[in-house]
């Protein structure tokens, strides 16, 4: 017969059992009945109720214990195993200091004196600007000007602090303002005025009073300027006071101030061929000929670090500690800077010794757990943090970076992203690395009083380590 065979062909077994099942009932109830019936002829119903068995007391089985039960599953153990200890030990780093940490968790995973103070070389220029981030902003612009001076024939070149500015066209910095549009602007509005027909520019005067102190930080070494790495303080120049506009590394001069004179006084041609160059200060409330204003901070920033510009970190130094109202000289950093730092990010910054905002003072002092604290927070972008991260030199492709990392290093190439640092005594890098094993570590590491060449050959190799042991990293 098929599985699905119609309802009516199929045998009334059902109705068979159910028959069955009553006829049973029947015959065990009649045969209960009959033994009632003999018992109660034989005896008393007293006496089959005195016979019925006494119940003793219900026994009680053991409850079993429960076995203790987690109340979650324990997380997996991560095994650090992996040294870079002889790395750490190499003669060419002579005396080393660094710290590694785990960005996103900021669990120290290696430290040889951390804790200590020391030289930061050009890594202070990370410093400065996480500062001038936060105080000015990223899209902060800094304005020259030229007003009309107290006496006929008399216009003022008033320096706003960018060193940025151009001489002619254009320089190594990026969309600079430049003396060509600003002379343009003045020889429209002398034009303009009746007053001037006929009457050349006499007299340019110089105003760089915004900066004030010292424009050369005494313990640095001038042959930073004679061989172009570093021009003197000064809120007034063009072209970082290069000779050469276009080359990073430049003579700088002994007068910024008169350079930039000379530059104004040539972009406004016969007007002011014969004027002479004076210094001086500007009258409140003079009226303004023309302005031309930098690029932002964010890119000045990102400049300074990739190239270690020395005189732009110089002036973001000074620029934000004049924003905060706390002077305008060398002095001015250290309150400038570390307010800044312990204000806006929440660092303790009661050991920085901060002289200048570059870091070519051997007096400046930082520690390596320090850098990596604030550089946790520049991988995690808060702030206008990011900025830097977005600006750091990349190993082997960009910036001061652009020619470490090389030969068996190059397995680092775009997975170390650090701010570099040479003086006389000392060999820095502090960055972000992203390990092979895809953990993200920040990092700070000195070489105190190694040779530029050993001390950066041994600072790449271990950096190079830290990145093949990821978050396995050993602190032994």
């Amino acid at each position: 017969m098929p599985d699905h065979a119609p309802a009516h062909h199929r045998p009334r077994r059902g109705w068979l059992v159910a028959v069955a099942w009553v006829a049973f009932a029947v015959l065990a109830l009649g045969s209960v009945g009959a033994g009632a019936a003999v018992a109660s002829a034989h005896q008393p119903i007293a006496s089959v109720a005195s016979a019925a068995p006494t119940l003793g007391p219900i026994s009680t089985l053991p409850v079993p214990t429960r076995r203790p039960q987690p109340t979650s599953a324990a997380g997996a153990s991560i095994v650090r195993t992996c040294s870079v200890n002889d790395l750490a030990s190499a003669a060419g780093l002579a005396t080393f200091e660094g710290t590694v940490r785990k960005a996103d968790t900021g669990e120290i995973l290696f430290d040889r004196s951390g804790d200590t103070y020391s030289r930061t070389a050009s890594v202070m220029k990370v410093l400065t600007s996480s500062a001038a981030l936060a105080v000015l902003g990223p899209d902060y612009r800094i304005t020259t000007k030229v007003v009309a001076g107290s006496a006929p024939g008399t216009v003022v070149l008033v320096g706003g602090g960018d060193v940025t500015l151009a001489s002619g066209s254009s320089n190594i910095y990026n969309n600079t303002a430049n003396m060509a549009d600003l002379a343009g602007q003045v020889k429209a509005a002398w034009a303009a005025d009746p007053a001037n027909a006929g009457v050349p520019i006499s007299t340019i005067v110089l105003d760089s009073s915004l900066f004030s102190g010292d424009s050369w930080q005494s313990s640095w070494d001038r042959i930073e300027q004679t061989e172009g790495s570093t021009a003197e303080v000064t809120a007034l120049m063009v072209d970082g006071d290069r000779a050469n506009p276009m080359a990073d590394t430049s003579p700088r001069s002994s007068d910024p101030v008169s350079r930039a004179g000379q530059a104004l006084q040539s972009a406004l041609g016969s007007v002011a061929s014969g004027a002479q160059l004076v210094a001086g200060t500007a009258l409140p409330g003079a009226s303004t000929l023309g302005s031309v204003q930098s690029a932002p901070v964010s890119t000045m920033v990102q400049e300074a670090i990739l190239r270690s510009d020395n005189t732009e970190a110089e002036m973001l130094a000074r620029l934000t500690a004049i924003k905060l109202g706390v002077g305008s000289s060398f002095a001015s950093l250290q309150t400038a800077i570390t307010s800044a730092l312990h204000d806006n990010y929440g660092l303790d910054v009661s050991n920085l010794v901060i002289v200048d905002g570059s870091g070519l003072s051997n007096d400046d002092a930082v520690s390596a757990k320090f850098l990596t604290t604030l550089f946790d927070k520049i991988n995690a972008r808060v702030g206008n943090l990011g900025v830097i991260l977005d600006g750091l030199p990349v190993a082997d492709q960009t910036g001061t970076l652009s020619y470490r990392f090389t030969g068996a290093n190059s397995v680092v190439d775009g997975k170390v992203i650090a701010k570099t640092g040479s003086i006389d005594t000392a060999n820095t890098l502090a960055g972000v690395v992203h390990a092979a094993d895809g953990t993200t570590l920040t990092f700070a590491f000195f070489s105190l009083d190694s040779s530029i060449d050993a001390g950066r050959e041994a600072l790449d190799s271990l950096t190079v380590g830290i990145y093949k042991c990821g978050n396995a990293l050993s602190n032994n």
